[in-house]
């Protein structure tokens, strides 16, 4: 049988090789004359039963005549003929093959046709190799090079002759140093070497070479190689792949010295850290020696001077030498330019400068003729002066000379180091104008808005605000989550009109308002009832400061205030001429409640009203600005339902829908103030909650007693059971005295403390007072103040609940000594 085909990577045999293919000879007539072993296994057929036949009567379907006779015509006119026929095996089925006729002349003049055959699919498969095999020598734009194992050049296609700029013919027999300088070509031999040694392959690998037919221009090529052998392993030579990357890689390098430019230059606001930063980029990858020059009122802080000529001070130096530093001016030192050099000619053009050859523009000579011939003695021979300029202002000059590296600065190089000292600049020039600013913007704005949210059993939160203003890093919008007695949160979202630090310094009034009313427990139309009377007053006190209209005053606000219980699920609201939130459920429903919308704070005189949602677990509740849904320049409608559609995909993390949001709604500087503030709703289990109504009796403190030293059993914290107790028994016997006489409510709550509150039907304030040692009472409310970490009073519109918490940490040693002798005295 014949061979079979060969897999994946192998290099196929010719086909038509004699060992290899099924041979036949046809007389003049068409009769089969010759029949090899090769045409009976690929068609079945002994030569007794094809001898002396007709070929087309039994080896062709009669709807392949057509093509039989058209082949046949070819060999009459071409002398010979190639393509593919199916013919009849003798089982009936058709094979496919590949054929080369010939003629052949016998004596006599007689003319017979040699017949060569193979599967076709083998045919088209070699045909396929050698094609590919002539592209890469003839028409491939990468360079290919065959070399003998002693690494000299058998064969190169015209790509890498074209690079070598010598024609193919005479590189063959030479070797690679004939064309290349000395340490490229080490490098590439060692490697090539490595792979004839270990027959693993190179891939990709680029390396820098100087051609000695053009030696001052450095090229990158990315080579690849591998190890030939012949079919019994023995090694043949080592062919490599050579493509010139050269602008590829220097695309690449100037993209990533302006990356690193980028992350590196301006990482702080300090001048000085900040010109270093400069020199270091440059170096190596751009210069071999560099300097940054400052005007020297710039260098001191102040305005750019409008006289361009000096002095200067140099801010910083850098060379991949010690013996260029020592040729430089150091860093510190404060001098003129000589008009006459080319940096002079920068700062009073204030366009950047190109000296390819230094020895051809003197100029530079009459700053220091011994500094000067120095730098010639180190190589110095080509030059860029860029100056740094920035908002139209001229801050200094940055100079690169090259020494180490032969070739000359280009228009590329000139290029780009325009571009990262424009970067640099502008860092420059925010340090010099807004340290000072941002300092004490930073300071303001670590005073006015949280740093960190606290954590909390009722929700969980994350915050977006970014200020209308980047260079002070504040505005007048501000956010808030505030802990309330009972397990309950406070989210809170507001707006003071205007921007800046005066709208900030307003901002901040209104939040330590806000944590006052907080922590009163008022309810949230009670809070902006109160902070709308806090706003009149604030624009009462407002005067016009000089040279500013009245327009430019802070005169109003708006607020949502919020309240979410974990034990009820319940979440009450109102607003003060504020957005309403955004509900989302753990479906990604998004719907905005109806809320009444109430009055922006500061028209005095309107009354605000609240509302109350039901929130299932894992809602996500979104309190935001009207910047978040303006900065765009849309319309409300369109900013709500972009909102919507950023708020509506579930299965993210809140930082992750903050960023999504402000991918989906915000510019990279939004015009207004933004604040965004997410909660998504936790729920206290139902057996971390008790409760009972008792009945307004004397033996209401007893049973208050005995259910609470149950239940904290029941939780496991007998340790606070005896505390508890004589805390719980103070505020029963208290509300059965003053509470009119209906029933009370007793509630535990496991949080992150112990609470124990009490309700009744009054509205009396308790009052904590220090009794005389004369008085038989009084001492009630001091003993719970003393037991507990904190306890307050809240007002419903059914009466008050006193409330209490006990920390859950372990007491301190002493502790149940100091809770008896205080049980005892009281």
């Amino acid at each position: 049988m014949h061979a079979p085909a060969p897999g994946a990577g192998e290099v196929p045999e010719d086909p038509f090789a004699l060992h290899n293919s099924a041979s036949a000879v046809v007389d003049d007539h068409g009769r089969i004359v010759g029949w090899s072993e090769r045409a009976q296994e690929h068609l079945g057929y002994p030569p007794e039963e094809v001898l002396g036949r007709l070929a087309w009567e039994f080896l062709f379907d009669a709807r392949d005549r057509e093509a039989v006779r058209d082949a046949a015509a070819a060999c009459e006119r071409d002398r010979g003929w190639s393509g593919l026929l199916p013919v009849l095996h003798r089982s009936g089925r058709r094979v496919e093959l590949g054929f080369r006729a010939r003629a052949v002349i016998r004596a006599g003049a007689a003319r017979e046709w040699f017949l060569v055959a193979a599967p076709a699919g083998e045919v088209l498969q070699w045909e396929t190799d050698r094609s590919v095999l002539d592209g890469l020598f003839r028409r491939s734009p990468i360079g290919l090079s065959v070399h003998a194992p002693d690494l000299s050049i058998l064969r190169i296609n015209r790509a890498l002759a074209r690079f070598t700029q010598l024609p193919a013919a005479e590189i063959r027999s030479r070797g690679i140093g004939d064309f290349l300088i000395g340490p490229d070509v080490e490098t590439i031999e060692t490697r090539l070497r490595r792979v004839l040694e270990t027959g693993a392959p190179l891939i990709f690998t680029e390396q820098p070479c100087r051609l000695r037919s053009d030696p001052s221009h450095e090229r990158v090529v990315s080579v690849s190689a591998f190890r030939m052998e012949d079919p019994v392993g023995g090694i043949l030579g080592v062919t490599q792949l050579v493509e010139d990357v050269t602008d590829r890689y220097r695309a690449r390098r100037r993209l990533a010295l302006l990356n690193r430019a980028s992350a590196r230059i301006g990482t702080t606001l300090d001048l000085g850290r900040t010109t270093r930063e400069l020199a270091d980029v440059a170096v190596p990858d751009l210069a071999d020696a560099v300097s940054v020059d400052l005007l020297e009122s710039v260098a001191r802080g102040d305005e750019s001077a409008e006289e361009t000529t000096g002095p200067v001070r140099r801010m910083a130096v850098h060379s991949v030498t010690a013996e260029a530093l020592e040729v430089m001016y150091p860093a510190g030192e404060v001098f003129h330019f000589d008009p006459r050099t080319p940096q002079a000619r920068c700062l009073a053009e204030q366009q950047p400068i190109l000296e390819p050859v230094l020895r051809s523009s003197p100029g530079w000579y009459f700053q220091d003729p011994e500094r000067t011939r120095r730098a010639y003695g180190l190589r110095a021979h080509s030059l860029i002066v860029v100056p740094l300029t920035a908002r139209g202002l001229l801050l200094g000059l940055l100079s690169l000379w090259r020494a180490e590296r032969p070739e000359p600065f280009e228009e590329d190089d000139l290029t780009l180091a325009e571009e990262f000292a424009a970067r640099a600049a502008l860092c420059m020039d925010n340090a010099r104008r807004y340290t000072q600013q941002h300092q004490a913007a930073l300071t303001l704005q670590r005073s006015l808005l949280p740093q960190a949210l606290p954590e909390h059993s009722a929700v969980e939160v994350a915050h977006l605000y970014l200020p209308a203003d980047p260079a002070t890093g504040v505005g007048g919008d501000w956010f808030d989550v505030i802990p309330l007695s009972g397990a309950r949160v406070a989210l809170v979202v507001g707006d003071v009109v205007g921007h800046g630090l005066h709208a900030a310094a307003t901002m901040g009034r209104l939040r330590t308002a806000v944590h006052t009313l907080a922590s009163l427990d008022y309810a949230p139309d009670e809070v902006l009832s109160h902070l709308d009377d806090l706003v009149n007053r604030l624009a009462d006190e407002q005067e016009p400061a000089e040279g500013r209209s009245r327009g430019q005053q802070i005169v109003g606000a708006t607020c949502l205030y919020a309240v979410y219980d974990p034990t009820s699920r319940r979440c009450t609201l109102a607003r003060a001429g504020h957005l309403p939130p955004a509900v989302v459920t753990s479906d990604g429903t998004v719907s905005l409640p109806d809320l009444p919308e109430g009055p922006p704070l500061g028209l005095g005189g309107l009354p605000f009203e609240s509302a109350e949602l039901e929130l299932a677990e894992g809602s996500l509740l979104a309190l935001y600005t009207d910047g978040l849904v303006e900065a765009r320049g849309l319309d409300l409608d369109e900013g709500l339902e972009r909102l919507r559609e950023a708020l509506s995909r579930p299965g993210r993390s809140l930082p992750e829908t903050c960023a999504d949001v402000q991918s989906a709604l915000l510019p990279d500087h939004p015009p207004d103030d933004v604040a965004l503030l997410l909660a998504r709703t936790r729920v206290l289990a139902p057996e971390q909650v008790a409760s009972w109504e008792l009945a307004a009796e004397p033996a209401a403190a007893g049973r208050a007693r005995h259910l609470t030293e149950t239940t904290l059993t029941g939780w496991g914290l007998e340790e606070l059971a005896f505390t508890a107790e004589l805390v719980v028994s103070e505020l029963v016997t208290n509300a059965y005295r003053y509470g009119g006489g209906s029933p009370l409510t007793l509630r535990l709550v496991r949080d992150r403390s112990l609470i124990c509150e009490v309700s009744d039907s009054s509205s009396t304030a308790p009052h904590l007072r220090r009794a005389r040692t004369t008085d038989e009472g009084g001492r009630g409310l001091f003993l719970v103040a003393q037991l507990t970490e904190r306890w307050g009073t809240r007002y419903t519109r059914d009466g008050k609940t006193v409330w209490t918490e006990f920390p859950l940490a372990a007491p301190a040693e002493g502790h149940s000594a100091a809770t008896a002798d205080l049980a005892w005295n009281g």
